[in-house]
């Protein structure tokens, strides 16, 4: 199943749960807007190249349209989609004032020189510079993004604009940027992953974790679970896997990471099959990369007691029945990964105000909201009787459907 067919099938059984009309659950699935542009480029060699954007914008009853931009060859229309719904729903367990987006551009980064990818920035934002805006639809970095892209983003929109540092996040410092941002999506796991183990009377200190994915939010959530006595046994990325049972040297594998621009070599630790690491004995799984990675073919093998999304949709609808029958508890995607979208309403807050926040703020008020957002998921679990996934999905389906239908655009 795909990711968007996953999406959709979550949202009808909250939107079951929550037993809304059927003309307001179409209106809530249907995506205000789709932007299909091409951007031709010139090359360094002198040559053209045309590579595919898409935004997809969602809904916007409760705010400006909020999502990130990716360049991967992958990026396709269904994918796009789907994230954007999840954005939608996101926003809304965090309860910030936006909607969902998403948009990409079908390239890859790494054979593209770094003038070639601010050519393809600018010509993507010249496209759909009437569509985005401060107060409509606020972009921020995704999978082959970074600040760098968002401040090619700032510029160019401000051409037709005048300065506009709000609309974009993610942005550098010296633009605007919020303090704390790099570190904000892995950040909110480990706030998520605290508030969960509370639940069940644990705390991270002991705990055997894997990380799937050491990229910005995995390598982050790494640190600071270490930090807070956490024991990292196992991690990977594109170069490769390692393992060591007693606990990984967090610091001292950063450092090598920066150096060798991945995980693989690693003194400290023993290389393993990438295959294998979502089956590594553990308490605690952390998929931070790619999603459909827990599906039929390997859930039943999965050792973990607790599942920790911090990827976008990592675990399939089949892949969720079968970790369910073993007792596997999920802390689902749009909550867990909610800590990057939270700092980003705080770096527009900012913006917006003109007045920057200190990084002992930033992270004192992301606290707050990751532990309100997951005690109102529970009183949703309470009151559906229904799992973390559901009751994530019934608190954001919920409360987009009552701003809908407050602005009297229910159907």
């Amino acid at each position: 199943m795909n990711a968007l067919a996953a999406t959709n099938r979550n949202f009808k059984l909250a939107a079951r749960l929550l037993g809304l009309d059927s003309k307001l659950e179409k209106s809530l699935l249907i995506p205000f807007r789709e932007i299909k542009v091409e951007c031709t480029i010139p090359k360094d060699d002198g040559t053209l190249a045309s590579f595919v954007g898409f935004r997809v914008q969602h809904d916007n009853a409760r705010g400006p349209m909020k999502g990130g931009i990716r360049y991967h060859p992958e990026v396709d229309p269904d994918e796009v989609n789907a994230l954007a719904q999840l954005m939608t729903w996101k926003t809304a367990v965090a309860k910030i004032p936006y909607g969902g987006a998403k948009g990409g551009i079908g390239c890859d980064p790494s054979k593209l020189s770094i003038s070639e990818l601010e050519r393809l920035t600018r010509v993507f934002t010249q496209k759909i510079h009437d569509l985005i805006g401060i107060h409509t639809d606020v972009p921020a970095p995704d999978m082959g993004t970074g600040p760098q892209t968002m401040a090619w983003i700032l510029d160019e929109y401000s051409k037709f604009h005048g300065y506009s540092p709000a609309v974009v996040t993610g942005k550098p410092i010296d633009l605007g940027g919020s303090l704390g941002r790099d570190a904000a999506t892995g950040r909110g796991v480990m706030f998520g992953t605290e508030a969960l183990l509370n639940e069940h009377g644990k705390s991270i200190s002991g705990q055997r974790f894997v990380i799937q994915g050491f990229g910005n939010v995995g390598s982050w959530a790494a640190k600071l679970i270490s930090e807070k006595g956490g024991k990292i046994v196992a991690v990977s990325d594109i170069t490769g896997a390692i393992k060591n049972k007693d606990g990984l040297d967090i610091p001292a594998l950063l450092k090598h990471t920066k150096q060798h621009r991945g995980v693989k070599g690693f003194d400290g630790a023993d290389p393993i099959d990438p295959n294998s690491i979502l089956v590594e004995d553990c308490d605690i799984l952390v998929p931070a990369a790619l999603g459909g990675v827990i599906n039929r073919e390997n859930a039943n093998e999965i050792k973990a007691k607790f599942i920790i999304e911090a990827a976008n949709h990592p675990t399939d609808p089949d892949a969720d029945e079968i970790l369910s029958k073993k007792g596997v508890v999920i802390l689902p995607d749009i909550y867990a990964n909610s800590g990057g979208v939270t700092v980003s309403y705080f770096e527009w807050v900012q913006n917006i105000q003109g007045f920057m926040w200190e990084e002992e703020k930033v992270n004192e008020e992301l606290k707050t909201y990751m532990t309100r957002s997951f005690k109102d998921l529970k009183e949703m679990c309470k009151t559906h009787s229904c799992d973390l996934r559901m009751g994530a999905f019934t608190l954001g389906v919920n409360r987009v459907a009552q701003a809908t239908i407050l602005r009297g655009w229910g159907a």
